[in-house]
């Protein structure tokens, strides 16, 4: 991530070691002083975040942040207090925004099961592909956590895999999607998303968007039944697929003594 152009980092130090010795008197002030706090913080964060990336959570000091924004260390103590700060934060930002997002996804009433799947990958993917410092980061730093934050990022991680489950496990039960064991394939999709903070590095050659949309074409074609086959009560062949299918899905999770279920000869 470069550094802002310089105009912009003094505009940030400007902003940051600003102090006001009275409290606004008027509404405009105080819409002011909301704005210019919420963009230091948003680059605090940003310096903080490529910083962590580049040295470590623990090789980082408050220090280095206040030298990569351009103000003082006492300047950066009137938005922050310690790096664990900063690591709540971006648990806000990538653990419980994803929840909330796919949460309002899955409760969407327009959209088929597929639909719904679609648009959650297409947008976990966009988020770790446009921010993929955070996401990296927050991995990288979950042992770091502190108590409550690290309780409100588990929190928000069993959520956004209950979201996407529920949406398989309703896929399933419209017959848009084959039978499976929802909650793995609910991790795969999951997974697959997270991985793009990894390895995808978008330009203007390489977008992100396209991304999106093959990716999220994956986790359909990973779950919907094939192009052109239909429900499963329009055909006799259909049916029979998903008889056999729910059998080998049923001997999976029984184990091996559900071989009992086959006859001899099978």
């Amino acid at each position: 991530m470069a550094t802002p152009p310089s105009r912009n980092r003094r505009a940030v130090a400007a902003a940051a070691d600003h102090t006001v010795d009275a409290a606004p008197a008027r509404a405009t002030r105080t819409r002011t002083s909301s704005s210019r706090r919420e963009l230091v913080m948003s680059e605090i964060l940003e310096h903080a975040t490529r910083l962590f990336a580049e040295r470590g959570y623990d090789g980082t000091t408050l220090q280095d942040i206040a030298d990569a924004i351009g103000i003082t260390r006492p300047g950066l103590y009137n938005y922050i207090s310690s790096k664990e700060q900063l690591l709540a934060a971006l648990v806000r930002d990538v653990s419980e925004n994803t929840a909330h997002m796919v949460r309002a996804v899955r409760l969407r009433t327009d959209l088929s099961s597929v639909e719904k799947l679609r648009a959650v990958v297409r947008a976990l993917v966009l988020q770790r592909a446009g921010a993929p410092e955070r996401f990296r980061v927050l991995d990288r730093t979950e042992a770091a956590l502190p108590e409550d934050v690290a309780a409100l990022h588990l929190k928000a991680r069993r959520e956004v895999l209950a979201e996407v489950r529920t949406i398989i496990e309703e896929g399933v039960s419209r017959g848009e999607f084959r039978p499976r064991d929802e909650r793995l394939a609910a991790l795969s999709v999951i997974g697959m998303c997270n991985w793009v903070a990894w390895w995808f590095h978008p330009g203007s050659s390489h977008p992100a968007e396209p991304v999106a949309d093959q990716l999220a074409q994956n986790a359909v074609d990973m779950l919907a039944y094939p192009q052109g086959t239909g429900p499963l009560t329009t055909t006799a062949h259909r049916a029979l697929q998903m008889v056999r299918e729910n059998l080998d899905y049923l001997e999976r999770f029984l184990g091996p003594e559900s071989q009992i279920l086959r006859s001899p000869g099978e």
